[in-house]
Order: structure tokens, then sequence, then C-alpha cells
């Protein structure tokens, strides 16, 4: 049977974590990747134990007789390479954004509804098995009416002025960065979760660090290197280390989400707390396989991560027993296990259980109003 082929577009940090992902399924093959400069597309693919490699994008979609495409290149990136992919008739799999502006999420998902191609966004949160577990549980009646919802995800990698990735140039990320880079996540896995959409938001920004010193040589993201003194430039920034977002929800209830790279001691910590009529339930990415359930008149109780005590919507996301911990390797595997399933059907299916271009452009809306909201200083309807 032919394998599925694969190409990455983009090895920095989150490329080859989709790599490792991919090649857990079976009947998929990584044929190629690619690197802007031609001696690092060598370096990487080697290191990657991938036999081909590109530093032009149209040559490396011509190519290989490709099936589909992973976009994990930085922000400004995603739009062109996703329509050009797109038009060459390949299936898409593309890094949050999905684009910069609204104007071309909406051209995206156009040309991707006209064309029938598969089309997935990499929000995988989604796929920790208790995050599905708890949508299961709301869908059952289990939580009762959501009464209100708190969520953070704090992060430390841009903790010292000294950090420094392209992330934070808006020319290549977008204007926003906390909220578009990490808030967007966080903001996908409480819709997701509570079944609710957020009709406004009440935004505010700040910038720890004005200035930072940016490494005259580059440095991948999480890599913790540092240089001398004089390897470094002072550039002014502009764009978010931290934000606090108040939300309405389409049930009349209320929510807040905070979020952080500038926060000591948190690597990446995605935490949530929605409050039900029947109960509440706290989950910490931190420690992913255990789930917090509170009661007012019952004893609390913590729900581990087991495909015997879940319900079936959610065991199908865990590949181990419990007692067997899963963690953020595995939730790409999962979302890639219903994208390439649709993939080898050969159409998008009417409704996936994966995220599709839909739901990145609900999130790059989301994210406008945010900035709208922190610029005005006002309540802004999201209008989803």
């Amino acid at each position: 049977m032919r394998k599925i082929r694969v190409g990455i577009a983009g090895v920095g940090f989150i490329g080859p974590a989709h790599i490792e992902a991919l090649r857990r399924l079976p009947g998929i093959e990584v044929v190629s990747i690619l690197h802007p400069d031609a001696d690092e597309a060598k370096a990487k693919a080697q290191q990657l134990g991938v036999e081909k490699y590109y530093s032009d994008f149209d040559q490396q979609i011509a190519n290989d007789q490709l099936d589909s495409i992973h976009i994990c290149t930085p922000n400004f990136l995603h739009y062109e390479m996703t329509k050009k992919a797109l038009d060459a008739g390949l299936h898409v799999v593309c890094e949050k954004p999905l684009a910069t502006t609204i104007e071309e999420a909406d051209e995206l998902v156009a040309l991707a509804d006209k064309t029938g191609l598969v089309n997935a966004v990499h929000f995988n949160i989604r796929y920790y098995p208790l995050i599905r577990q708890m949508k299961a549980m709301r869908e059952k009646g289990e939580l009762g009416e959501v009464f209100s919802v708190m969520g953070s995800y704090l992060q430390d990698w841009l903790f010292y002025n000294t950090d420094y990735n392209w992330r934070l140039e808006p020319d290549q990320s977008g204007e926003s960065r906390a909220i578009a880079d990490i808030g967007s996540h966080l903001l996908d896995a409480l819709e997701y979760i509570t079944g609710l959409k957020v009709t406004a938001v009440m935004a505010d920004f700040n910038t720890v660090h004005k200035t930072r010193k940016k490494p005259l040589k580059p440095i991948e993201t999480y890599s913790g290197k540092l240089l001398k003194a004089e390897d470094y430039a002072d550039v002014p920034i502009n764009t978010e280390d931290y934000a606090s977002v108040l939300l309405r929800f389409d049930n009349g209830h209320k929510g807040v989400v905070t979020v952080s790279q500038v926060s000591a001691g948190r690597k990446n910590q995605l935490k949530l707390e929605i409050a039900g009529s029947k109960q509440n339930l706290h989950w910490n990415s931190e420690s992913p396989n255990d789930l917090w359930i509170g009661r007012r008149d019952e004893a609390n109780r913590v729900l581990m991560r087991d495909p015997s005590l879940f319900h079936p919507e959610a065991a199908g996301l865990i590949s181990f027993p419990g007692g067997h911990n899963e963690g953020f390797p595995d939730t790409s595997k999962q979302l890639f296990k219903e994208v390439y399933a649709a993939i080898a059907a050969g159409n998008q299916p009417d409704n996936p259980l994966y995220p599709t271009f839909r739901d990145g452009r609900r999130e790059l809306i989301l994210c406008e109003r945010i900035l709208e909201s922190n610029r005005t200083e006002r309540w802004v309807e999201s209008g989803l």
C-alpha cells in the first residue's frame, strides 16, 4: 500500500515535533523539509533523518509527489505558503495563526472549501485526553450549566530582556504576540470544552521589556542559549509580554483569561477552571494526566487519564493504559491521526473532529477584537 507522502515547511521548534508525531503513525512518510538557508536545510535533513531538503518552497511542493504539507514557518509566511499548497492540490496542516489578517484567512477558508482538500490548524491542546473528556462530560450533562470560565497560559521563555525570537517582530508574527501565540490555544480550548462562544472581550496588555537585546546570531526557540554582550543589538518592543482579557459568553455568563511569556518558572503551563451548576473542573497542562473535579456536597476527586475510566469519545485519544503517562508529543500524534484518516479518504469530512481553517479564522478574529479592545480600552463585540 502506498504511503502518504508529507513535506514539512519550517524546522525550528515545532517542525521537528510534527515530524516525530507523524513517524509514530502508520502509512505516513516524511519525504522532505524546508529551511530558507540551503546549508541549514541540508544539516537539518541529516539531523532529522529526512532524505530530501529544500530552501525554496515552490520547488518543495512541485517535487516528490507530495500528498500533504505542514506549514511550520514564521506567521507571515502561512498565508502565501498555504495558498500555494492548496493551488497545487496538497492537503494542508498549518500552524496557528492561519494568517496574519482576517482577509487572508477568509480567502484560505474559501479556497479550502472550493478544493475540498483536507485542511487543519494545529490547535493540539484539544488533543490532551482530559480536554476531550471534559468536553464529553459537558455534552452528557455532567457539568451542568457553565457559570464561569477561568484560564491562564504562562511561560518564561521571554523572561529576560536578552531572550529573543522572530515572534517579537510584528512584520513576521503580527501585531499580537502573547495572545496570538499562546492565548489562541487557550481560547480555542475553552470554547471547545464548554461549547460556548465568546461574544465580547475587554483586554489589557503590558509590555514588560520595552527594549530587548536582539542577538546578532540565530537562537532557536526554547534553546536557552546566551551570547556575549557584543553579540546583541537593542530593539524596541511593541507587542505584549502579558495580557488579561475579560470574556462574555453567549449563555450570558462570564470568564477571564491571562497569558504571560515572562512568568519565571512557568515553562509551558496552561490552566483552566470551568465552574458548572453541578461540578467544577480544573486541569493543568504541566500535570496533564489528572483532572480535579470539585463538588459542593461530596468529596472532591481526581480523575486519572485511564481509557477504562473515560467516556468513549475521549478514550480514543489514549494509546496506553492508565499509569503510563502521555503528554505534549502525544497531542500532535492524536490530532494527525484524525487528519490523516481524512487524507486517506481523500477529502475534508463535513464535520471533522479536528480543528480546521474555519477554527483558525475564528481565533484570528477573536485576536483582532482583543487587540482593538486593548487599544480603545473598552468592551468590543466579537461579531461571531
